[in-house]
């Protein structure tokens, strides 16, 4: 049996920035080998990209880059010299799978399209992960998580009723499509196996995306209801929010959704005199003097530690979490330390740094970090002689070309 499921794997990745970047980092944790194309003409974006080991900028210490490029070969190319086409041919040749996410249109001036590609390899599966797919009047929009996100609609609803739209992050659906693209992978891989024949896959991040908005859209559909920002308020909890507790800046989440756990919770704070007012005693009740509610219960939380909070209301079966740190998450907590959610890698320029295993354990073939991310054009020498058996004397030819930049 393989160590890893997809042990024999070989895969190519012709990315830049983050989508294309993690569907490579899932095939290569689980044994795939894989080759990350990259230029000196134009590195990765993410390479320049805070924090820096040290804050010492440098293309090769960007924890941003570092982190998720684990296990991967880099090879360097310049892909506008015109004798790109024969290393670019030679990794078709080589791959089982091809991944990309340029805008539309760039991968096939680079004679790579899937029309171009199965030509020299039939069987190949390729994947392009684009803002908002292959075809369509707006496929050529390019962009990054921000914009896209907001394109979705996130920001509508994320952040305060009095405050300005809010984006999650620089490029949260980043994290969302390549969920989908490995699951498509996946499923490629299957029908070659039956069938011989590889395929396109074809990814718009933007519908990926609107997954993890559907009820909000349902409530549209429904109701003709327009869901805006609310905070840390839920139509359906009451108390239900982060509340202030003794230290800096210290805080712990606490979700009441039924009478009953009400009940749980007055008991846990000791039943004050407030708690058995008409205007809490139904959920309803509590929606509509909800602002006050929420004062009431952090004058409780504010004389307590958040882990006392969480612990008391935990052991009642309340619903309560500290709102953790980064520290905390990486140097305390004991749930991700038993389950070693952290691995330590040696890195050339930056030394031991941290990365995470995915959030799943496969008890047969568990993932692997190998390899901490490589420096730029680290390993075109070892991909070409190697991986791609490039005769010696065509090796020289290109290098002294200057094609490897």
């Amino acid at each position: 049996m393989p160590k890893h499921v997809f042990e024999g794997l070989k895969a190519v990745g012709f990315v830049y920035a983050g989508v294309g970047t993690f569907v490579l980092r899932i095939l290569a944790l689980h044994g795939a080998t894989v080759v990350r194309v990259e230029s000196e003409t134009r590195p990765d974006n993410v390479r320049t990209m805070a924090p820096y080991k040290d804050g010492i900028p440098g293309l090769n210490r960007s924890y941003y880059y570092n982190s998720p490029n684990t296990d991967k070969y880099d090879l360097a190319l310049d892909m506008k010299h015109p004798r790109k086409d024969e290393v670019a041919k030679r990794l078709v040749e080589w791959a089982d799978v091809l991944v990309e996410n340029f805008t539309p249109g760039v991968i096939a001036s680079w004679n790579l399209s899937y029309d171009e590609v199965k030509k020299i390899n039939p069987s190949i599966i390729m994947i392009s992960l684009s803002m908002q797919g292959q075809t369509g009047p707006a496929r050529l929009q390019g962009g990054y998580g921000a914009l896209l996100q907001s394109l979705v609609g996130y920001p509508l609803i994320t952040g305060w009723p009095d405050g300005v739209p809010c984006v999650i992050d620089r490029s949260y659906p980043d994290y969302i499509s390549p969920r989908y693209g490995a699951i498509a992978v996946i499923a490629a891989l299957l029908h070659r196996r039956r069938t011989g024949k590889g395929q396109y896959i074809d990814v718009s991040e933007y519908e990926d995306a609107i997954q993890f908005e559907i009820p909000v859209i349902l409530d549209w559909v429904v109701n003709h209801r327009m869901q805006t920002r609310m905070g840390n308020k839920c139509p359906y909890a009451a108390p239900h929010g982060a509340y202030r507790c003794k230290g800096d800046d210290r805080w712990c989440v606490i979700a009441v959704f039924t009478d009953p756990e009400w009940q749980t919770f007055c008991k846990v704070i000791g039943n004050p005199e407030w708690t058995k007012q008409a205007k809490f005693s139904t959920l309803l009740a509590r929606k509509q003097n909800e602002d006050e509610l929420n004062q009431l219960v952090e004058e409780w939380t504010i004389s307590h530690t958040a882990e006392e909070v969480m612990n008391m209301m935990q052991q009642a079966g309340v619903k309560a979490g500290v709102v953790q740190t980064v520290e905390d998450v990486v140097e305390y907590d004991p749930q991700l330390k038993h389950r070693h959610f952290f691995w330590t890698l040696k890195h050339p320029e930056c030394g031991e740094t941290i990365h995470n295993r995915p959030n799943y354990v496969l008890s047969k073939t568990p993932s692997e970090l190998r390899m901490p991310a490589p420096l730029l054009g680290e390993h075109t020498d070892y991909v070409c002689k190697e991986l791609l058996q490039m005769p010696e004397d065509e090796y020289i030819s290109l290098l002294l070309d200057n094609v490897f930049k």
